[in-house]
């Protein structure tokens, strides 16, 4: 068995094969902060999630996996229905033991679908070429990753949770300083701290990664523009543009995304 339904207790753990597969839909999920003793490869053939690990969100989008080493704490996120896939690898010599979020060509994806598929139960001698494809195309996968690091300061804990679960646009500073009872000289030298940005560029960079993840969940441009308060779809346009180097339509087709509703 290799697709479950989201209900569907899982422990890779207590498996025994080299290589384990899942596949699911799920809609709004929280995994927790949790590990595994096995590496991962984390994918969604379609819809966005992202990782939170230490002191840092990464975002996945169609377009990219993460590569967890065993043993690394980490929380999943997904706010839309999303089409996941995850591989679980017993640890081995060849293997990554470092954090990789890596862009996933069509080879790839196609891998990793067959791959998250297999019985669990497969035998390693019929896994061999398979796998050897895919270490390949691992090895040779390009590192590209949205990340956001995190304000460490518990003061903004309350506020970050419910941020980073409700997928809503960060307040404007004078907000935030009333929000938490901190001057708005401390908000910006606790963000400077423990982000090495201002709170501003911190908040620019937020919206840009929610804007990458509604796309990839096909919401039409100008909702996106809405939601994340720009006064007009090109003036999205135009902030996209200015982080990303290309147009949000250019942008998805170019990593394989379906054609940008309007």
């Amino acid at each position: 068995m290799a697709f479950i339904l989201p209900d569907h207790p899982f422990n890779p753990d207590r498996l025994t094969g080299a290589v384990i597969g899942i596949a699911s839909d799920l809609g709004w999920h929280d995994s927790g902060l949790h590990q595994h003793g096995r590496h991962q490869l984390l994918f969604a053939q379609a819809g966005c999630m992202s990782i939170e690990l230490e002191n840092k969100i990464c975002l996945l989008p169609p377009s990219r996996a993460a590569w967890l080493p065993a043993g690394m704490p980490h929380r999943v996120l997904m706010r839309g229905v999303v089409a996941y896939r995850s591989l679980y690898f017993a640890p081995q010599q060849e293997l990554p033991t470092d954090l990789q979020v890596i862009a996933v060509n069509s080879l790839l994806r196609e891998l990793i679908e067959r791959m998250a598929f297999w019985p669990w139960d497969k035998p390693e001698v019929e896994q061999s070429s398979m796998m050897a494809l895919f270490m390949e195309e691992l090895a040779q996968a390009q590192q590209e990753s949205w990340q956001l690091p995190l304000p460490a300061d518990p003061r903004l804990a309350a506020w970050l949770q419910e941020m980073k679960q409700d997928g809503t646009l960060p307040v404007r500073l004078n907000r935030l300083t009333e929000r938490v009872g901190a001057s708005d000289k401390t908000i910006g030298r606790i963000f400077m701290r423990d982000t090495g940005m201002t709170y501003q560029a911190w908040r620019q960079q937020w919206r840009l990664l929610r804007a990458l993840e509604l796309l990839a969940e096909a919401t039409p441009l100008s909702q996106v523009a809405g939601q994340l308060e720009f006064s007009s779809d090109s003036a999205f346009i135009s902030f996209f543009k200015q982080h990303t180097g290309q147009t949000p339509l250019r942008y998805l087709s170019s990593r394989g995304g379906s054609h940008l509703p309007s």
